[in-house]
């Protein structure tokens, strides 16, 4: 099978023969239908070729439409030109691009962006299940679409393995805004009617309330859920007993989900108001994703009952000493060599670059350096310059924390000790002359599309680093921009600060394009804390003007 792509209510895919209605015929004067890729009660998928732009498209056709009455007609065609409406208000590479509706055979047909993969319905169904670390991926991507339609005003309202796309080069897909909910739409359906696999409804939706945004972060726990055990957790034998089976029963623990299952649980409360926020929720895939079970999501996973009989068997805890809270900041220690730049960045041009990793190479920088176009290679020594303004610890603060401003205009929490350092056009602030440190980069002209792409390019240099890992490199939504992506990676280095060293970088572009990075290293032994400290240094991180 080449390609799966939804097709309304339902999913399935296939490969089409010559004998299939409409193939060869073309569209609008420009979109030749080719092969059948997707089918479903709704409607039939085409891969197409556009023969003006000359790329590959899918096509959806409806063909539900041909034996409907007048007003079931009406109804299915006012969905179609409302899933192309939902899907052209969302600007995100999680999901699939609508690039025309037209008119043929007296029903509407929509263009779409072509992906070459299988949904994930086919793709657990082929595996049997899909490994819990890549289902914590493919979810955080899935998220990452959900956010940005929630913050445009878009509602899905049908998300499910077979409305979720997985490219063959990595890329996870949301599709088909069918029956979305969009903020200030009259709504198309019909009083009584219940749409969208009954299954992967929230209970919410079941019972007839309305829907929101955490309605849809029920359907991603449940398509998770299949993705792990390779079962729908609420599907029965009838759609009444399936729908009961939503409102009033709990789903089997999902056994094979790994660190991914308390997710799962805290996605799949009953009550939309017990489920985690969605940026929660990508906190807790994060860890997932590394195997970490996130300590988050415990807090969502309901109590259990226990018999007296299990109380009195149980072995007690003894008393442990108390620890100390976490994160607590690094102490100051005494002043290293003054490192190269780690984390530089800035007008990006291919002399200037080439001339200065051939430097970093032969002298074994830490990292990459960048630079702008009109100023010189930024120097190995980190200058102080004028210090922050600190201000008194306000509600919500930790404790051996405090807020500075800095004089470049941004605001951010730092641990107390820390000093600012510059670096070029980088801003550091570290307790150790840069052994640990939190690095600020602004930029207000960037290269690069996206940030994505930007650490795309990033890591191709910095691959050559001794050691390197990626840890992860995805797109994700921060501060509700959705042009946002964070990379963390591990290495080995052999200059300033050798040892196994890890570091995180959050980048995201303003609204007015600005893009801003927010990045933090330290030794791999102390990392543990670092990324605690990134948690808060995100929370509280306030750009310029806002």
């Amino acid at each position: 099978m080449d390609h799966s792509q939804s097709t309304g209510a339902g999913s399935g895919s296939g490969r089409g023969t010559g004998a299939e209605t409409g193939e060869g015929l073309l569209l609008a004067g420009r979109y030749r239908l080719a092969e059948s890729i997707g089918r479903g009660g709704m409607g039939k998928v085409w891969r197409a070729h556009d023969e003006v732009l000359h790329r590959v498209v899918a096509v959806k056709e409806l063909t539900a439409g041909r034996f409907a009455a007048e007003a079931d007609r009406l109804v299915l065609h006012a969905r179609t030109q409302k899933e192309a409406r939902a899907a052209a208000r969302i600007t995100h590479p999680g999901v699939v691009t609508v690039h025309d509706v037209l008119e043929h055979d007296d029903r509407p047909w929509i263009v779409m962006q072509y992906v070459d993969g299988p949904s994930l319905a086919d793709a657990a169904k082929e595996s049997g299940t899909i490994e819990a670390r890549e289902a914590a991926r493919i979810g955080l991507h899935v998220l990452g679409a959900l956010r940005a339609a929630h913050a445009a005003g878009v509602l899905h309202r049908d998300v499910k393995p077979g409305n979720v796309l997985l490219a063959r080069d990595g890329r996870v897909l949301l599709t088909d805004f069918g029956i979305a909910a969009i903020e200030g739409d009259s709504t198309i359906t019909r009083t009584g009617e219940l749409v969208g696999s009954i299954d992967y409804l929230a209970p919410e939706r079941v019972r007839g309330g309305d829907p929101g945004p955490a309605s849809d972060l029920w359907s991603l726990g449940a398509t998770l859920y299949t993705a792990v055990e390779g079962t729908s957790p609420f599907r029965r034998s009838s759609p009444i007993s399936t729908m009961q089976a939503v409102v009033d029963e709990e789903p089997l623990h999902p056994a094979k989900a790994g660190a991914l299952a308390s997710v799962i649980v805290a996605l799949l409360r009953k009550d939309p108001a017990d489920r985690p926020r969605a940026e929660e929720v990508e906190r807790m895939l994060l860890d997932a994703m590394e195997g970490r079970h996130a300590a988050a999501a415990q807090a969502y996973v309901p109590t259990q009952r226990v018999t007296r009989e299990e109380l009195a068997s149980a072995t007690l805890p003894q008393p442990t000493q108390p620890t100390q809270p976490r994160p607590a900041p690094l102490p100051p220690t005494a002043a290293a060599p003054p490192p190269a730049p780690e984390r530089a960045r800035g007008r990006w041009r291919t002399a200037v670059m080439a001339a200065v990793l051939a430097g970093l190479v032969a002298g074994g920088a830490v990292f990459v350096a960048m630079n702008r176009a009109d100023g010189g290679a930024t120097g190995g020594a980190a200058g102080h310059s004028t210090q922050p303004t600190v201000t008194k610890p306000a509600d919500g603060v930790p404790a051996g924390w405090h807020r500075v401003e800095d004089p470049k205009g941004f605001g951010l929490l730092v641990p107390d000790g820390w000093k600012r350092q510059t670096d070029g056009d980088n801003i550091d602030y570290t307790p150790d002359n840069g052994r640990h440190r939190i690095r600020i980069s602004i930029d207000p002209t960037p290269d690069f599309e996206n940030p994505y792409m930007h650490m795309l390019d990033l890591e191709k240099t910095v691959r050559s680093r001794p050691g390197y890992q990626r840890v992860r490199l995805n797109q994700n939504t921060y501060r509700d921009q959705v042009r946002s992506a964070q990379w963390e990676f591990t290495w080995s280095e052999k200059t300033f600060f050798p040892g196994p060293r890890h570091a995180i970088d959050q980048v995201y572009f303003g609204d007015d394009g600005t893009e801003y990075a927010v990045y933090m290293s330290s030794p791999e032994e102390s990392w543990d804390v670092t990324r605690e400290q990134f948690d808060i240094v995100l929370q509280h991180w306030r750009a310029p003007g806002d």
